[in-house]
């Protein structure tokens, strides 16, 4: 009897895992879909007769609808389960991609971009939900880290690889590939994810969850950890997903592929950079000091990147007309390393409110992730336009910089 009990608690492990594996791939899709203009925004921008600085304020509309589906599709899978919502957003990622890819102009363009930011919003979500439901606090944070390096392979794919099929398929050929992926993953979560009831936590509407959010992560526990949020992680998002390719090939000369190359060893970084963090914390036990100073690094080392290009500080101190790329590799992947320090405001925000409101402040840090990076990424467009890519590197430096200061001063009481 009881071996047979062993036997079923380790087919329900076994499924529990291959379910959180096929809805990971999901989240890995994601950050696939969101970082392909890095390495194709030139040529996308000549498809459509536009700048570059243009299309990549456009771009800015993805990130936008994912930050403002985020609530709506976590209430929908409070009231019909994590498996039906997968399934959906899935299928509206296939769509969105094929449209993306068939788009003829920037006006079509933008319209497959929403489809995406709204159907990707919940990818992370999806297998969050069920690791918490499904498993003990000490497996959830195993998992959760877990989850978030699988999903980011996604942007270890649009490095290298992507930039190779871009070179012989063109950029449409990416969001294609991307199309038949959630096919593939689509039917995976299919297959192996468990049919749950829905739990009907909260039958309030969105726009009033949304607002009661807002107004949780407008309050002055929360202040500092939202206005560092709000540029944390938007920086290392939009200079791997937006700038860092454009930046790599227009200002140091390189190759689509070798660029490529360089945004993979940054994407490796961002991959490693959590885990230890999260070491160097249980380490330290100083959580408030160590978000404080990784930023901050990550700031100066932003500026000292932008500082390397052609008559910048950097290179007339080191008397060459431009610092080598291998200068920006390293900056790359002590940025990923330093920016990684992310995930530690969802445990800071979960110390600082009761337990009631511990969702919503982990949805109002959410919220602020993702909706930065939107901003980020809209207004590098127009500092691109105005005064080129070392004045976004230095703009993106100065608000990390900033973020970090009201963060120090709005968490100087509760430290």
């Amino acid at each position: 009897m009881t071996a047979v009990a062993t036997e079923e608690a380790g087919d329900g492990t076994r499924a529990l895992i291959l379910a959180l594996l096929a809805l990971a791939c999901g989240h890995m899709l994601s950050t696939l879909l969101r970082t392909i203009p890095a390495v194709s925004l030139d040529l996308m921008a000549a498809d459509f007769h536009m700048e570059p600085q243009a299309l990549a304020s456009l771009t800015s509309v993805y990130p936008f609808a994912f930050a403002a589906a985020q609530i709506p599709v976590g209430a929908a899978m409070d009231r019909f389960g994590v498996r039906p919502v997968s399934l959906s957003l899935l299928v509206g990622t296939v769509i969105g991609a094929i449209a993306s890819g068939f788009a003829t102009g920037p006006e079509s363009f933008a319209v497959g971009q929403v489809m995406l930011g709204i159907a990707t919003s919940g990818m992370l979500m999806c297998p969050m939900t069920l690791a918490a439901k499904q498993l003990s606090a000490a497996r959830f944070g195993l998992w959760s880290g877990a989850i978030l390096s699988i999903g980011n392979i996604g942007m270890l794919l649009s490095s290298s690889p992507l930039a190779f099929v871009v070179d012989h398929y063109g950029w449409r050929a990416g969001f294609w590939i991307s199309a038949l992926g959630g096919v593939a993953v689509a039917c995976a979560v299919f297959l192996l994810v468990p049919k749950q009831p829905a739990e009907h936590k909260d039958e309030s509407s969105p726009l009033s969850q949304m607002i009661d959010v807002l107004r949780l992560g407008l309050s002055r526990p929360l202040r500092g950890l939202i206005a560092l949020a709000l540029v944390s992680l938007a920086t290392s998002l939009v200079l791997r997903g937006l700038w860092g390719g454009p930046w790599l090939m227009e200002i140091k000369g390189l190759t689509r592929v070798e660029a490529g190359n360089q945004l993979g060893a940054f994407t490796l970084a961002m991959i490693a950079g959590p885990l230890c963090v999260g070491m160097i914390d249980r380490k330290l036990n100083r959580r408030r000091a160590l978000v404080a100073s990784t930023h901050m690094v990550g700031a100066l080392l932003l500026a000292l990147m932008a500082l390397g290009a052609p008559h910048y500080a950097v290179s007339m101190l080191f008397g060459v007309p431009v610092m080598p790329p291998v200068y920006d590799l390293v900056l790359l992947v002590l940025i990923g390393l330093a920016t990684s320090a992310q995930p530690l405001l969802f445990g800071m925000s979960r110390q600082l409110v009761d337990a009631q409101t511990a969702g919503k402040a982990l949805a109002a840090i959410n919220l602020a992730f993702f909706l930065g990076a939107a901003l980020m990424q809209s207004i590098t467009g127009a500092v691109a336009a105005f005064a080129g890519l070392p004045a976004v590197l230095l703009f993106m430096a100065a608000m990390l910089a900033l973020g970090a200061l009201i963060f120090l001063t709005y968490t100087a009481q509760r430290s």
